[in-house]
C-alpha cells in the first residue's frame, strides 16, 4: 500500500495533480519537508493537489537485499545495468491507481504532472512515457534509465503511430557523483531521438540533491502547464 500526504488540500475542487516521488530509501513526508526548507514554506497551489506518495518497504540489491523505501529494485546503479522490468511492472499499477483516483475526483489525464527526484523520476519517465502517454507533463530530478530501458522500445511504437507524448524537463547537478551528468544526458538525448520535447537543465555546483532556484523553476514550469483559469468546475 502506498501511503499519501497531501499538502494544504483547497477548500474548493482542484483542477490539476502533481504528484511527486522520492528517491531510493526516502519517504513522501521527507521529500515534502524537503522541499518545503528550500522553499522556506510548502509548494502548494490554490488549484493543484500536491500528493507524496511514499514507496513500499522491500529488498534492493546495491544495499546487499536490506529492505528500504524503493519504487523498484535496480541491479546494480548503473546505466549499464539490465532494467529490473519485474519489478518495476510491480509498481505500475499502484501509481495508475493515483492517476485513476484523481481522474475519478474529475481530474483529466492532461492536468497530471508525475514527477520525482533519482529513483522517483525515473518511475516518473516509465509512467509517462511507457504507460500514460496523456499526462500534462513529467520531470525528473538526478535521474537516469537503463540502456535496455522497456521505454524505448514503447516509443518507437508511439513514434511510428505519432502518439502526441508528455513534455518532459530534466535537470541534473554537474557534480553528481551517483548519477553522473553524463547518465542524464544520455537518457534525454534518447527519449528526444524518439519523439519526447523538452529541456535539460545542467545545474552547476550541485551534487545528487535539489536545489532552491531548481525547485522554484519546477514551480514556475507546473503553473505554465497547469495554469488556474478553468481551474474550479460549477
Amino acid at each position: 500500500m502506498i501511503k499519501l500526504r497531501k499538502i494544504y488540500p483547497t477548500t474548493r475542487a482542484h483542477s490539476g495533480t502533481v504528484i511527486f516521488l522520492h528517491g531510493s530509501g526516502d519517504t513522501g513526508s521527507n521529500l515534502a519537508e524537503w522541499v518545503r526548507f528550500l522553499l522556506g514554506r510548502h509548494m502548494d497551489f490554490e488549484h493543484i493537489k500536491m500528493i507524496y506518495p511514499t514507496a513500499p518497504v522491500q529488498a534492493y540489491t546495491p544495499l546487499s537485499g536490506e529492505l528500504s523505501h524503493v519504487w523498484f529494485d535496480r541491479r546494480a546503479i548503473t546505466i549499464e545495468a539490465l532494467e529490473n522490468r519485474k519489478s518495476l511492472s510491480q509498481m505500475y499499477e499502484k501509481i495508475n491507481d493515483l492517476i485513476q483516483n484523481e481522474v475519478e475526483l474529475g481530474v483529466s489525464p492532461s492536468r497530471i504532472i508525475i514527477g520525482g527526484f533519482s529513483m522517483g523520476g525515473a518511475l516518473a519517465l516509465h509512467i509517462g512515457y511507457h504507460l500514460n502517454c496523456d499526462l500534462a507533463g513529467i520531470f525528473a530530478c538526478s535521474s537516469f534509465l537503463n540502456r535496455d530501458s522497456i521505454i524505448y522500445e514503447t516509443l518507437r511504437q508511439s513514434l511510428a503511430a505519432g502518439t502526441s507524448l508528455p513534455e518532459l524537463r530534466m535537470y541534473h547537478g554537474a557534480k553528481d557523483k551517483l548519477v553522473p551528468l553524463d547518465w542524464g544526458k544520455e537518457t534525454y538525448e534518447k527519449l528526444t531521438e524518439l519523439g519526447v520535447n523538452g529541456n535539460f537543465i545542467p545545474l552547476d555546483n550541485t551534487l545528487h540533491e535539489l536545489k532552491k532556484h531548481q525547485i522554484l523553476d519546477i514551480r514556475d514550469w507546473i503553473l505554465k502547464k497547469l495554469p488556474g483559469e478553468i481551474q474550479y468546475k460549477l
